[in-house]
């Protein structure tokens, strides 16, 4: 009878207890969550965060302030949120693949985009698009390698800066084809873009939501897309097309991070919260009209995608001797 009876009132303590740890538990989020942008409104990152926001704020019973910070290849926005207390309430929305690779060689920044940021969710992706200038005579991949070949260091391809992602990229594609091109960066993709369409340069590789418009109005002339966008590829379009499967896997991932040491339960409520929010038609919907697709992909996976990029474009970077941030 003892044992029961002291059975009985453990099982009676837990019960109370329970709500009591669930109180605690959910006492996150008490206050408003800051996230920081480290680009200016609009461009393909800061809209996706924006269509995000009133949902999460809605469902974790907080208001989520966006603060666009600029500058320095995003680190601003990435120191901002290294110093800030690792508690959940400061967090970073960012490109994924410039994140990961933007320190690489470059040991000025004062933060590791792995070792100091923990992701709490993915959370759109987008495929780019290979345009070049009408005046070129290709039409395929299959064309454009082969004049390339023929005319060696006679096309030129813009990106946005010495060792951003679409500068990186464009070198991965040609050492994989066996060309050699000129790579003429620009301080901006519009300027880029403003080039490409005057003939001024030949070739860009870029996300497709920002150069699909020109290529509709018959501007530009698209000759690859890769397959993870919102609409088919055509096989001819692709570059399994000409043996290179794995560049049809180039894309643009928005990721949601916080910085390292941040409470394990924290994390856990706010990628539950990404993860219900990017279900919601509404939202990808939202995300669609922006040229991209809802993406969620927990902690474990997105932190899989970011190691993945830095190896990479790590590979990409000692081959074609990159100098980065020149």
């Amino acid at each position: 009878m003892r044992r029961t009876f002291l059975t009985q009132m453990a099982a009676m303590a837990a019960t109370l207890a329970a709500p009591k740890a669930f109180a605690q538990a959910a006492k996150f989020p008490d206050h408003p969550i800051r996230v920081m942008v480290g680009f200016a409104p609009g461009g393909s990152v800061d809209p996706i965060i924006r269509l995000m926001q009133p949902k999460l704020g809605e469902l974790l019973g907080q208001p989520w302030v966006i603060e666009n910070r600029p500058g320095g290849s995003t680190s601003i926005a990435c120191s901002a949120v290294k110093q800030a207390p690792a508690d959940g309430y400061t967090l970073l929305f960012t490109a994924g693949s410039g994140h990961a690779v933007h320190t690489i060689d470059q040991p000025q920044y004062s933060y590791d985009p792995l070792k100091d940021f923990v992701p709490i969710a993915s959370a759109s992706r987008a495929g780019w698009a290979f345009a070049v200038t009408n005046s070129l005579p290709v039409k395929t991949l299959a064309e454009y390698v082969a004049y390339c070949k023929a005319n060696p260091n006679k096309i030129s391809f813009g990106s946005s800066g010495v060792g951003l992602i679409n500068h990186l990229a464009m070198e991965r594609f040609n050492m994989a084809a066996g060309i050699k091109c000129v790579h003429v960066p620009y301080k901006s993709s519009g300027s880029t873009i403003t080039d490409l369409v005057s003939g001024r340069i030949q070739a860009y590789f870029t996300a497709a939501s920002s150069l699909q418009p020109l290529i509709n109005a018959g501007q530009l002339r698209a000759i690859a897309y890769t397959a993870v966008g919102t609409g088919e590829v055509a096989p001819a379009q692709m570059f399994a097309s000409i043996g290179l499967p794995d560049l049809d896997q180039i894309d643009s991932l928005n990721v949601l991070l916080g910085p390292a040491g941040m409470p394990a339960s924290a994390q856990a409520i706010l990628t539950a919260a990404c993860e219900k929010v990017l279900a919601m038609p509404d939202v990808q919907a939202g995300i669609k009209a922006q040229q991209q697709v809802a993406f969620f992909e927990n902690s474990a996976k997105t932190m899989e995608r970011l190691k993945g990029y830095k190896e990479q474009y790590t590979q990409v970077i000692r081959a074609a001797n990159i100098k980065m941030g020149s």
